[in-house]
Parts: structure tokens; sequence; C-alpha cells
């Protein structure tokens, strides 16, 4: 018989009632059936939703028992997950605050020997830290005047152009005229323009000071948490979302935070066939240098029995090649080409400043997460240029190589420029510049084209958008937008981005011209996506222990830090005594609580007595000439051995 329940249709049967084993459970999940059984005797049905699988949970008078599966499509995939709480709290495990457990600051004594202590880097660069030293400020009334002009120094930064003038010379009069001489006011005034803001406020007392307080000793336990061992039992590991070079790409969930990831998966033995070992471990450590919002985030990298896993931000708006070709007529309106453009310009940016030249730029490597913004993401072609010794390699995407890479001639940063051309040009075309689409043409000939013919402009481009265009697509690196002496700031001013306001834009608070619609998927469907064959004839050992211990390094620390700050973790633990005293943990003259003992422990402190209680008991009966061992004597002896 068939019932429906809130649009979900039930198989009721009674010969289903008697048992459901976990095989028939983890069969339903694998062929996504979309049914659920249940016995007729039973009368409350309560649903536990966990991103696309739904547990049936039949009560019946004083037992539990799961009798049934439903496996359905809710409209977003990844994020119907309600466990722990609302709003940034959902996700949480129930044993969240045991796991983020500070430790006594007397155990964190060796690191805040270690540690360096520099402003730059505990107070501004690390966001916890920037955090504490604010609270801390804010304890001092002679500090907090200074803590309100820095953020008005901070909306200075963000006002538009127009306005800058007028918004500083009101910061001048409310924080600066009453305490210095007005000829130096003045000057201040002058220099509005040609100098950024970095007054050294807080380097000196008051960031001594810092040092000897209980907000600086919190900071050195959340630096403890921060290098705790990281594991596969750290996270919950969600549906398959795509395939990378070595493995899956799946979803997965930090336990103690609820926060969703992407999990990149590199399996061992096929790095090893492939020798990628220099490649993977190359991508791991330039994410690790990379900060920016406009490249994806290495969080987390561990290692499990089979595979290598990079954890890193999750993208679920689909890739930009999705957009182009499969949203509508191929190609974007001019608005939202300069916005997807100055993003990929800044996250360029962000790359060079580091020396990093990313080379393999195309629409399939550019994502969209929830609220319309992009990210550079696969790093596994960027490589770190020194200063002055420009690099020689012909990788890349054919159709999205430059003219220098082809011709496997020296380059420093120029092959991206060429890239970001290429992305302008297919983003408002529809088509790439030198292959039509589906295009059925030999490898040698798209390189042909790129290094002899021009690109053709239809009535889509727009002046500027033809002129940012050619001066990219430029065949001499030399002469390129990006490699003069202006840098990424020549790319930036160029006319094509007269409505981009940069300093928003960086910010995040500039608004992107589309947004991803929350109930679509843009993943392809489990079933969809090819299985990895798996790798015979390799062996691993202790020479690839060695790459596995560099490889795997745990948590990252700001993008770790920004993930307690966001899921709302750091604001419900970073809690202090009343009246500003110092808590327990936090006081140097309370010893450390002893660690608790868990279930576990208990239970195997219970059977080891039990056992040799047992064995007593196997050899009292032998010797007595019985040589049977009576179970039954346990009931009598066990209870004694507890205490």
């Amino acid at each position: 018989m068939i019932h429906k329940h809130n649009g979900y249709e039930f198989i009721q049967s009674p010969e289903l009632h008697s048992f459901v084993s976990c095989r028939a459970l983890h069969l339903f999940l694998s062929l996504r059936a979309c049914v659920c059984v249940c016995a007729p005797q039973h009368r409350t049905y309560q649903f536990l939703v966990c991103v696309c699988v739904c547990v049936c949970v039949c009560v019946c008078e004083h037992r539990t028992s799961v009798v049934g599966v439903v496996v359905d499509r809710p409209p977003h995939p990844l994020f119907s997950l309600s466990a722990g709480g609302g709003g940034k709290r959902k996700g949480r495990s129930k044993k969240w605050k045991e796991i983020l457990r500070f430790p006594h600051i007397s155990q964190c004594t060796e690191l805040g020997n270690s540690i360096d202590r520099d402003y730059i880097s505990l107070c501004e660069k690390q966001p916890i830290g920037r955090l504490l030293f604010r609270l801390y400020c804010e304890t001092r009334p002679e500090l907090l005047r200074c803590i309100h002009l820095l953020d008005a120094m901070d909306d200075y930064e963000l006002v538009p152009d127009e306005k800058r003038k007028s918004r500083g010379d009101q910061i001048i009069g409310k924080f600066l005229s009453k305490q210095v001489s007005e000829s130096l006011a003045e000057q201040c005034r002058e220099n509005l323009e040609l100098h950024p803001w970095n007054l050294p406020l807080f380097t000196g007392a008051p960031f001594s000071d810092y040092q000897n307080s209980m907000y600086f000793d919190r900071f050195l336990q959340w630096k403890m948490l921060e290098r705790q061992p990281i594991a596969k039992d750290t996270f919950r590991q969600y549906r398959v979302l795509g395939k990378g070079g070595f493995g899956e790409v799946c979803a997965c969930q930090v336990r103690a935070t609820g926060k969703m990831y992407a999990c990149k998966k590199l399996e061992k033995k096929r790095i090893k066939k492939r020798k990628g070992e220099s490649m993977a471990l190359n991508e791991k450590q330039i994410l690790e240098k990379v900060n920016s919002r406009f490249v994806v985030s290495l969080a987390y990298a561990y290692e499990t029995k089979d595979a290598l896993c990079l954890v890193l931000t999750l993208m679920n708006g689909g890739d930009l090649k999705f957009h182009i070709y499969s949203m509508g007529t191929p190609g974007f309106e001019n608005d939202r080409v300069q916005f997807y453009a100055a993003q990929i310009c800044c996250g360029l940016d962000h790359l060079h400043q580091e020396s990093i030249v990313y080379r393999d730029l195309k629409p399939e490597n550019i994502l969209l997460d929830d609220n319309g913004h992009i990210r550079i993401s696969d790093l596994g072609l960027a490589i770190k240029v020194a200063e002055g010794d420009p690099i020689r390699g012909r990788v890349g995407t054919v159709g999205y190589m430059a003219p220098e890479v082809i011709n496997n001639e020296r380059y420093g940063m120029s092959p991206d420029w060429w890239g970001l051309g290429c992305l302008i040009y297919e983003m408002t075309a529809g088509r790439s510049p030198f292959r039509a689409r589906k295009e059925r043409v030999k490898r040698e000939e798209v390189e042909k084209r790129v290094q002899e013919e021009e690109e053709e402009y239809s009535d889509k481009f727009t002046e500027d958008t033809k002129a940012i265009c050619r001066v990219l697509l430029t065949k001499d690196p030399k002469q390129r937008l990006g490699c003069t002496a202006e840098g990424s700031a020549g790319v930036k001013a160029h006319s094509f981005f007269r409505n981009i306001n940069f300093k928003r834009l960086e910010a995040g608070i500039q608004e992107p011209s589309f947004v991803p619609d929350p109930r679509a998927v843009y993943c392809k469907d489990v079933l969809d996506i090819e299985q990895f064959s798996t790798v015979k004839g390799v062996n691993l050992d202790q020479t690839d222990n060695d790459f596995y211990f560099k490889f795997s390094t745990g948590c990252v620390s700001i993008p770790w830090q920004h993930e307690m700050i966001d899921t709302e973790c750091f604001s419900d633990l970073n809690v202090f005594g009343p009246q500003g005293t110092r808590p327990p943990d936090l006081d140097w003259n309370t010893p450390p609580e002893p660690p608790r003992r868990t279930f576990l422990n208990f239970l195997s402190v219970t059977v080891v007595r039990n056992s040799a209680t047992i064995l007593l008991c196997f050899f009292v009966n032998y010797s007595e000439g019985k040589k049977v061992f009576d179970p039954l004597l346990i009931l009598y002896i066990c209870p004694l051995t507890k205490k």
C-alpha cells in the first residue's frame, strides 16, 4: 500500500518491519531510491533531512528503530543541513564545545615563548588577533578614541573617489585638530591624496601592555586550538561534486563549526604512478601563501590511508563555462563582464604580489559562490617566479596559452594578462578568440592562429571592450597591458573598468550583477560523474611517507581563524570572567582541570578488569575439576569490579 505525507511516497509493508540492516540502508542510499518503507503499526514519523538523504525514524511505544529510507533531491543538496541550531551555527556537532575546548594557559607557555611578537603579524594579519587586540583597547579609555579613528580610516578607504577629500577633512577635524597644531592638520589635508594612512598608533606601549593582558593569553589559547591535529574524523563527508586530476572532489563539513568546504582528494597511488608529487606539493604550498577573496583558500591539509586531502573554499555557484554556454544565449552583458574581469584582475594582482604566475586562466577555472562573487581555482600549474629570473614552460590549455608560452620563450607574469584578454573576449562573444564553440581543429592549427592571426570582433563588443581585448591580446609581451612598469594598476586604470570601484570590490561590498539561484544545482548529478579506475601495480614505501609528512600540515592559520569568526564559534567561546576578570582557564594560579574520562575510557578500563575476572573464573573452575567455564559467575563477580 502506498501513502503520501508532505510530498513523500511511502510503501507500507508488514514484511519489512522485522529488520532493516545497515547494508539495506547503504543500498537505498546508493541507488537513490525515493521511497520509504514503514511498518503499519508504527504511528509517528519523524524526518531528519541531511544533505540529500533523509532517514525516517519511527517511534513505537518505548523503543525507536530505523525502518526506512527516503532519498530525495531538495532545492539545494549541500545546505539543507540543520543540525546544531539555526543561522551560522548550523551543522555543529553536539560535542563542538568539547572539540574546541581551550587548553589551560599554563599549557601555552612554550607557544608564548616561540611566537613572533610583531604588531603587524599578531594584530593586523591574523583575524582573531585583531579582534582580541581591539577588545583590549576598548578596556582602555585613552585607546578607545584611537579605535574610533581606525574605524573612520577604514571607512575612508571605501568611500568613492569623489567624496574622499571631504571625508578626509571630516576625520582630521574630528580626531586631529584638537590634538595637533593647525599647521600639522593642514599638512595632513595636503597629503590625503598622496599617501595612504598608515599611523603606528599602537606599536609602542599599548602593544607591550597588551602582551601582558588576559586578551593576549586568550590569543595563545586560540593558537593552540589552531594547532590541533586534523584527520578524516574532523569532517563529515558528503556527495561527490566532480573530478580532479588525481581523485574526486566532494563536499565536506567541519564537525566542530558546521562550516562547509570542498575536499579535493589526491589518491596516493595515482600520484605516485603519474609522478605528481612535486605538482601536488607545489599547489598546496602556493595555496597556503595566498590569502585573497578572489582565489580559493586552503583551510586544511591532511591525509587518510589512501589519499591526501586539500580542504578548500566551497564554490557551489558553478563555473564560468557553465554560465557562458548553458544559461541561454552564449555570453554575458557588458556590466557582468566588467564585474567578473575586475575580480579576476584583483585575483591575479594578489598572486603576482606573491611572485606567483597562474598560467591556466580559462572559464572552467573561475568559480562562483552563492552570492555571485568569483574566485580563481585549480592552482596546479601555478609557479613561483624569482625576481629577475623569468621561467620557461609550455603549460596551459590549448587556445588560452600566450604566444610566448607556445614558443617556449622565457616569461614572467605576461601569460596571465593574455589569459584575462581571452576571458573578456569569451565572456562577451560567447566563444574563445581563436577557436569557435565545438569546432574540431588540431592543436597545431589553434597554436598557429594564436601566433599569427588577429581576433575578430562582432557588434557585441563596445569600444572599451574592444580596446582592452586588443591591448591584452597583444602578441608581444613587452607591449601587452599589465606587463609594463605600471603592472596591474595600468589594467585597473583602463576605461573598460571606469564603473568599477576597486577598493569597494576588494572589500567585498560591491554588489554583483548576477546572483546564482539558491534552488538550482550547479554541479553534475552523482551518477553522471565518472568513477576513477583502480590503480594497480603501485606500492608505497618510506620515501612516500616523508612526502606525506610535508603535505599534511593541518590547519592554515588565517582561513581557520575566519572560520571561527564566521560561524560565531569565536563569539560563543570567547567569554571572560565577571567584570573583566580572568576565567579559571586563564588563571595562572589555578591548576588545569584533569582530562575528562570519556565513555570509551570507562569501557576500556571495565573490559580489562572484567577480562581478568573471567580469566580468574576459568582457572578456578578448571582447577576444581569442572573443566567448564561457567559464564553465570560473571553476573556475580563483575559488579564487584566496577570500582
